[in-house]
């Protein structure tokens, strides 16, 4: 939705999460900054190796840990849009969370929340059934973790379908379209790689819960977390700046809670 900034009620809190496990190199890095991270169990990356190294990190550092199954799809690292019939999906899903799961219950870590990786996420987005199909699974889970995904989106109302807590994530290393989706990766520019365009996005963000689309317009987008991806180039320095912004802006970095 277009819209004019005005007054509007400051965020005294939200979280900062990360996409880890991934094999990228500044997982450790990223894990001394964010509140919460979304972990890879198989589908796109990881193996119980990764996991369990990122969940002793996670540990460490008092970080809040969640599943990050996406399609299965190693070798197009997860951003492959729909391939595979409902039913199969959802039993990869359940699988990818049951692995991450065990490792993390063997060192006592709880699941607090689930966030869909790549193509899965922004398929979920306006896709009712898909969206359904990963609400089920993670509904399978024998803790009630949270779902992440974005505001107003068919993920939130199958959320709301089987009660299960829902977590509006928006991105401070993304561009946006003006009905509030992400542009996509293929697009030039979708992507930002300017420390100072991410942290202005994630005060905007955070404090306005507005964000200015690839075409100019400012649109409204609700947050009860940001992301930082783990592949993006520096990515540690750009959480590093946006968390140190937000908390002299007064915005209190705060995991996801259970």
């Amino acid at each position: 939705m277009v819209c004019e900034r005005g007054l509007r009620t400051m965020n005294k809190a939200i979280d900062l999460n990360a996409d880890l496990g991934e094999g990228n190199a500044n997982d450790a890095a990223l894990l001394d900054i964010v509140s919460s991270c979304n972990i890879a169990c198989g589908g796109h990356a990881g193996d119980e190796n990764s996991m369990r190294a990122t969940i002793i990190l996670a540990l460490r550092n008092g970080v809040a840990i969640g599943a990050h199954p996406s399609y299965p799809d190693r070798s197009g690292f997860g951003r492959r849009s729909r391939f595979v019939p409902a039913a199969e999906l959802h039993d990869s899903l359940v699988e990818q969370m049951a692995a991450l799961a065990r490792v993390a219950g063997a060192l006592g870590a709880p699941i607090t929340h689930v966030k869909p990786h790549g193509a899965l996420y922004n398929d979920a987005a306006d896709d009712r059934e898909l969206a359904d199909v990963i609400a089920r699974a993670v509904a399978a889970l024998p803790t009630r973790s949270a779902l992440v995904g974005q505001a107003g989106s068919a993920s939130e109302d199958s959320a709301a379908m089987l009660d299960l807590r829902f977590v509006a994530e928006a991105f401070i290393d993304r561009a946006y379209r003006p009905n509030g989706r992400l542009v996509p990766r293929s697009v030039p520019g979708s992507v930002h790689t300017d420390l100072s365009t991410m942290t202005a996005q994630a005060e905007s963000l955070a404090i306005y819960k507005q964000v200015v689309c690839a075409t100019g317009e400012l649109i409204d987008v609700r947050a009860d977390t940001l992301c930082v991806h783990g592949d993006t180039p520096e990515a540690d320095a750009a959480a590093r700046a946006v968390r140190d912004a937000l908390e002299k802006r007064g915005v209190e970095i705060r995991a996801i809670g259970p």
